[in-house]
């Protein structure tokens, strides 16, 4: 069989979890816990549904090909928005939008990596993020965290070489739930343009960080865009998962070379999407702050209930944003692990064997539990299930 690009990696994962469930049967008493996957399963606020098929009926160019950049009104508005937020200085010329964050890092390596370049990834790390290297021909290379999972600068050091070509790093982090301080972001800025790097760093989640006020100062430094990338999506704020927006913010230098790939693929992003984000950015503000909170409540509540399992030997290994990542006390594969849990206890989570590479140990006996779409009582549920769990039977 000939090796392509694809073969080169792995299956994804949320639908290979999925087949997991096939001829398992739930019952109304214990019906399926389902927190294998991240994206939000509510629709968007109706005002902005309303926004969406008013475009949809009455803008004609909604239905045309776009700038492959994006939209200008949405470009500024992330850019002012984000001047702000971030008190640092943006411009449009520096935004570009992407039919979703995933697009965003695949341009991003597109327009800095050739034929087995390498990037420094933290491990756990986000599963698409290792695909898309493999499939682009460029190496990942697995920076370990420990159980902190946090990731070392200096550790990192040792691992550029003259083919590293960039870092990069989720914050808030999937599939950790960690965030990450403004010193070690900076920190691994500063090693990154040392070494003339690039830094990616997927935002994908920050508008559910605990912390107020800007996550970093990264943008208030000259000459950010020579060293910072940053990626977004509007998935999870706005509940756009199936209109595909995204956001790339870098030197107008690296968007021009991006450009080419994004034209290839897509053309031009989704316009009834970038619409409905761009609404939602001058009209939501309220909402966003009550999303924000309810996602808050979800990851205390994993706090609070996380006892009922800590006397087994389980451990909180991280716990934020939409993601709670675990190390469990099973003598056996993360793997099997997930799997017997759909048996067993109707709950269908990812086996850390998914985040991390082959040889790392840590996989076994780690699992993310992605939290954003149940609520209080069902995460007191949860644990109270993962409460019945017993060692597998031994095999001879």
């Amino acid at each position: 069989m000939t090796e392509t690009r694809t073969s080169a990696t792995f299956p994804p994962p949320v639908p290979e979890a999925r087949r997991w469930l096939e001829g398992v049967t739930f019952s109304d008493e214990r019906p399926l816990i389902n927190v294998s996957q991240a994206a939000p399963v509510d629709p968007p606020h109706p005002d902005l549904r309303a926004a969406i098929a008013e475009a949809a009926v009455n803008n004609d160019a909604a239905h045309l090909y776009g700038p492959v950049l994006g939209l200008p009104e949405l470009r500024h508005e992330i850019a002012t928005q984000w001047s702000a937020a971030y008190n640092g200085d943006i411009v449009r010329g520096q935004v570009a939008i992407t039919s979703g964050c995933n697009q965003a890092f695949s341009a991003t390596i597109a327009c800095l990596c050739g034929e087995d370049d390498e990037v420094i990834l933290p491990t756990p790390w986000y599963f698409n993020h290792k695909m898309w290297l493999d499939m682009a021909g460029v190496r990942a290379v697995a920076l370990p965290t420990g159980d902190d999972l946090l990731p070392d600068p200096e550790v990192a050091r040792a691992f550029i070489t003259a083919r590293t070509r960039a870092i990069a790093l989720v914050t808030p982090n999937n599939p950790g739930g960690v965030e990450y301080s403004d010193d070690l972001v900076r920190a691994f800025y500063d090693l990154a343009r040392e070494h003339g790097l690039a830094l990616i760093v997927d935002e994908t989640y920050r508008d559910f960080d605990s912390r107020s006020g800007a996550p970093h100062d990264l943008f208030t430094l000259p000459a950010w865009d020579q060293t910072l990338i940053q990626l977004y999506s509007f998935s999870k704020a706005y509940r756009l998962t199936g209109h595909r927006v995204g956001a790339m913010i870098a030197a107008p230098s690296r968007l021009a070379e991006a450009e080419k790939f994004l034209d290839t693929v897509a053309i031009c992003p989704n316009q009834l999407g970038q619409i409905a984000a761009l609404w939602g950015m001058q009209n939501l503000a309220q909402w966003l702050t009550e999303q924000r909170a309810e996602i808050l409540d979800h990851s205390q509540s994993i706090r609070d209930y996380f006892p009922l399992i800590e006397t087994q030997g389980w451990r909180l290994l991280g716990c934020g944003a939409y993601f709670a990542y675990m190390a469990h006390p099973f003598d056996e594969s993360s793997e099997d692990l997930a799997k017997r849990m759909v048996r067993e206890i109707a709950v269908l989570a990812l086996p850390g064997t998914m985040f991390v590479p082959d040889d790392d140990p840590s996989g076994r006996a780690s699992l993310r539990i992605a939290f954003a779409n149940i609520d209080r009582a069902q995460i007191k549920t949860l644990f109270e299930r993962l409460a019945t769990l017993a060692p597998a039977p031994a095999t001879h």
